[in-house]
């Protein structure tokens, strides 16, 4: 296993480094949190001409062909300048149509996502707030060669708009909560669907949706009938690995700003980073984000060799959920009073750290997935 970036990897790094640094400054990312959409079309616009949107869908559907390690690259950098908008929701979104969509899906939908057409999201915690397949009740009914769906699905991320939602549906009440679950694509602006934007500490467009007699057709059913938990668990794996590649560049940016200010912020005539108690603390920061990164980087590469990975992203999603929390934590600490105020970047990132923790399962569903693993429950 080698874990050093590829030539080609480095390329990608930079260039998302250097176009988000001048494209996405931290009074759009404000800008953005305050408007109605969450995300800029203009922005949008030119990182699908960069090919973000398609980076590992297949060239043959125009998309670049790039491995899931690089998009986790990719997702480092978003996560350096916490990008707003649904460039996750709608990559991870896409795995399903790869994986599990017919050739006739793939070929409507993958060059519209590749070219930034389409914005995509999934649509799977409901009222119990648990990422286990008993918490889906949202039913999808058989009616000649549509199906019917009515539930209320919360959390949904920038689905308010998104062109198609993937709603994860119980078909059938089967001997166990993972059978009878099956995966639909929805046209948002389908009748009977209803968005609304929920207030989040992170300000990050997470909606209730609510589905009363929406008719779907069958052709736009993503795998078999019944059989769509082994999906939503591909999904939860990517998302959990691609969120935590983005919280581990959110982490950084935390360190380095913290250890920057240490230098420059003095007291009794001593810069506070020569204090050996802070000194420990900001070495513990950088601790955890090296710890984190190894992890990340690991189960990345895993995941882009097709190896079975569930535990080792469980793990890293659980480490860096608290890493990130704890470090975002000591940050607005070690800043003092200035970063209290809203004009501060640190309080960004703060908010974020938050709103990661719980986005593709929160840290004690990542730990009871590891116990599972190690065979104690």
């Amino acid at each position: 296993m080698d874990l050093r970036f590829t030539e080609a990897q480095e390329i990608l790094k930079k260039m998302a480094r250097d176009f988000l640094t001048t494209e996405c400054p931290k009074t759009l990312v404000r800008e953005l949190e305050k408007s109605e959409k969450g995300y800029s079309p203009e922005l949008w616009k030119k990182m699908a001409e960069l090919g973000w949107m398609g980076l590992v869908i297949p060239e043959e559907y125009e998309g670049m062909g790039y491995t899931f390690q690089d998009l986790t690259v990719l997702l480092e950098e978003a996560g350096r300048n916490i990008l707003p908008g649904p460039l996750i929701s709608t990559v991870i979104s896409t795995f399903p149509i790869l994986e599990a969509g017919t050739e006739e899906q793939k070929k409507e939908l993958l060059p519209k996502i590749a070219r930034g057409e389409l914005i995509i999201t999934t649509a799977l915690l409901e009222a119990e707030g648990t990422f286990n397949a008993y918490g889906i009740a949202a039913k999808a009914t058989p009616k000649g060669d549509d199906f019917i769906i009515n539930g209320t699905k919360l959390f949904v991320e920038m689905a308010h708009v998104a062109n198609y939602t993937i709603c994860v549906t119980r078909t059938k009440d089967g001997t166990s909560p993972e059978k009878g679950i099956t995966l639909f694509l929805v046209d948002s602006k389908a009748p009977g669907i209803s968005c609304e934007v929920m207030p989040t500490i992170a300000a990050d467009k997470l909606c209730e949706v609510r589905f009363e007699n929406v008719t779907v057709p069958k052709k736009n059913m993503l795998g078999k009938i019944d059989e769509g938990w082994p999906i939503v668990e591909m999904m939860l794996r990517k998302g959990a690995i691609a969120k935590c590649a983005e919280s581990i560049g959110a982490i950084q940016t935390c360190v380095e700003m913290t250890v920057a200010y240490s230098k420059e912020r003095v007291q009794y005539d001593r810069p506070i980073g020569a204090f050996q108690a802070l000194q420990h603390i900001m070495a513990d920061m950088w601790t955890s984000m090296e710890t984190g990164r190894y992890l990340v980087y690991e189960v990345a590469w895993m995941e882009s060799e097709g190896q079975p990975c569930a535990k080792e992203a469980s793990l890293a999603k659980a480490y860096v959920n608290e890493a990130y929390k704890n470090v975002g934590q000591w940050a607005i600490r070690l800043h003092g009073a200035i970063a209290t105020s809203h004009d501060h970047d640190i309080p960004l990132y703060y908010r974020r750290s938050k709103a990661a923790d719980t986005t593709y399962g929160g840290t004690d569903f990542h730990r009871e997935l590891v116990a599972q693993k190690i065979g104690l429950i």
